[in-house]
C-alpha cells in the first residue's frame, strides 16, 4: 500500500461548547451501586426513582462517585485549540487515512489516526474508536497491525463511518509518565476520558461530520474506556463495549489490583485498599449513567478477563433506568460462546445496530 508522506499542516481551533452473588456493602450514607432506582433527595433521605427528576439526581450521585475514584474532569478551562497537525495520509481503496496529533490541553498532544471514507453521506456519522491493551495502540483498530477482530476502525471506515483511532495515555505513540511533577490527573483514567471528550470535539468541528451522529466503540482496555466516556460525555450517542467489563466483585473474584495500576485508577488500591465492598463506583452505575443513549455490550461466555456472569448482573440492575426512559430497546447485550474476542458475526451485528442507532 503505497504511503504519501505530507508536509506538516495545522488547524488550530476552538469548539464551544435483582441479582445473584456478592453484593457490595457501601459505606453508611452511600447508595448500593447494585441498586440503580434509588435516590438520595435534597435532604439526603434515600427515595425510590419513579420519574426523571428522579435519576437525574441519581446519575449526578453516579459521576460524583466515579470522580471519587477517577478524579475530577476538567472543566471547560483545560480546553484550548486543538492545533491538529496532519503528519501524514495513506489513500487506500476506500477512505483516506491521516495520522494526526490534536491538542487535548497545552502542551499536550495526542496521536491518532482519523479515517475519512471516500464514499460517505454528508454529512457522516462518526465513531470514536478505542484501542485495547496493547503495545501500537491506535494502530490495531485502524488496521495497520495486531488482530483483525479488532480491525473496527478500519471496517466502519469501509461502511461510510468517519473513524477517529486516538492513542491511550501511554501506548503507541504516546509517552506518557503519570508520576511526572505537577501532573494534574488523579488517573489515567480520567486523563484518557479528558483526551476522548477532545476527540468529540474534533469530530463534531469537522464539517464532514453530522454532530448528532457520534458514537465511541472499544474492545478490552478501550471497551470500558469507552463506558467511562460516555458517562461522562453526552455527545456520544450510541456506545459499544466489547469484552470490557464486569461488576468489580465478579472480576478475579473481587482482586482489583489490576485497576489500580498507575495508567488506570491508582486510588483503588490507595483509597480503597484494593476491595470491591469500598470502592466508589461500579460498572451498573456507569452504563445506568449512559442512559436513555443506546448501549451495546458483547459479553462472551468464556472471557477470562471479565467474568460472564458479573456482566448479566449488571444488565439485569441496568434494564430498569432504560425502561423508565422507555428506552429498552437501545440496550442490548450478546453473550457468544468464546473467549475474550469480537467475533466477526458479533462485529457486523454491531455494525448493522449502529447504522440504526445513528441514521
Amino acid at each position: 500500500m503505497p504511503r504519501l508522506c505530507q508536509p506538516v499542516w495545522i488547524l488550530s481551533f476552538v469548539l464551544a461548547i435483582p441479582v445473584a452473588g456478592q453484593q457490595a456493602t457501601q459505606p453508611s450514607g452511600s447508595l448500593n451501586h447494585t441498586q440503580l432506582m434509588v435516590f438520595r433527595d435534597a435532604q439526603g433521605i434515600q427515595k425510590k426513582v419513579t420519574s426523571v427528576a428522579d435519576w437525574k439526581q441519581r446519575r449526578a450521585d453516579i459521576l460524583r462517585g466515579m470522580e471519587a475514584t477517577m478524579g475530577p474532569l476538567p472543566g471547560p478551562d483545560r480546553r484550548c485549540p486543538l492545533n491538529i497537525k496532519i503528519l501524514e495520509e495513506t489513500r487506500t481503496e476506500k477512505y483516506l487515512r491521516r495520522k494526526i496529533t490534536y491538542e487535548a490541553e497545552r502542551g499536550d498532544h495526542v496521536p491518532a489516526y482519523l479515517l475519512i471514507p471516500h464514499k460517505r453521506q454528508e454529512p457522516a456519522a462518526a465513531m470514536l474508536c478505542l484501542h485495547q491493551t496493547t503495545r501500537i495502540g491506535k494502530g490495531e483498530p485502524a488496521g495497520i497491525g495486531g488482530k483483525p477482530a479488532l480491525h473496527y476502525a478500519h471496517e466502519l471506515a469501509e461502511r461510510g463511518y468517519i473513524c477517529l483511532a486516538p492513542d491511550y495515555p501511554s501506548f503507541g505513540d504516546y509517552p506518557y509518565d503519570f508520576n511526572r511533577p505537577g501532573e494534574p490527573y488523579v488517573s489515567g483514567t480520567m486523563k484518557a476520558i479528558w483526551n476522548n471528550v477532545r476527540a468529540i470535539d474534533l469530530l463534531q468541528a469537522m464539517p464532514e461530520v453530522a454532530p448528532h451522529r457520534i458514537g465511541c466503540i472499544g474492545h478490552s482496555l478501550g471497551g470500558h474506556n469507552t463506558l467511562f466516556t460516555s458517562a461522562f460525555e453526552t455527545r456520544i450517542r450510541a456506545a459499544v463495549t466489547s469484552c470490557g467489563f464486569t461488576a468489580f466483585h465478579h472480576y478475579y473474584q473481587g482482586k482489583l489490583a489490576p485497576w489500580a495500576q498507575d495508567r488506570y485508577m491508582p486510588r483503588v488500591r490507595e483509597t480503597y485498599g484494593n476491595d470491591p465492598d469500598r470502592i466508589s463506583f461500579d460498572f451498573h452505575e456507569v452504563i445506568g449513567a449512559i442512559a436513555p443513549r443506546a448501549v451495546f455490550i458483547n459479553a462472551p461466555l468464556h472471557d477470562g478477563n471479565f467474568e460472564n456472569t458479573g456482566v448479566r448482573q449488571v444488565v439485569a440492575a441496568t434494564r430498569p433506568v432504560y425502561q423508565l426512559f422507555q428506552r429498552e430497546q437501545v440496550l442490548q447485550a450478546v453473550y457468544p460462546d468464546c473467549g475474550h474476542d469480537f467475533p466477526a458475526t458479533i462485529r457486523q451485528q454491531v455494525f448493522r445496530w449502529l447504522d440504526e442507532q445513528l441514521k
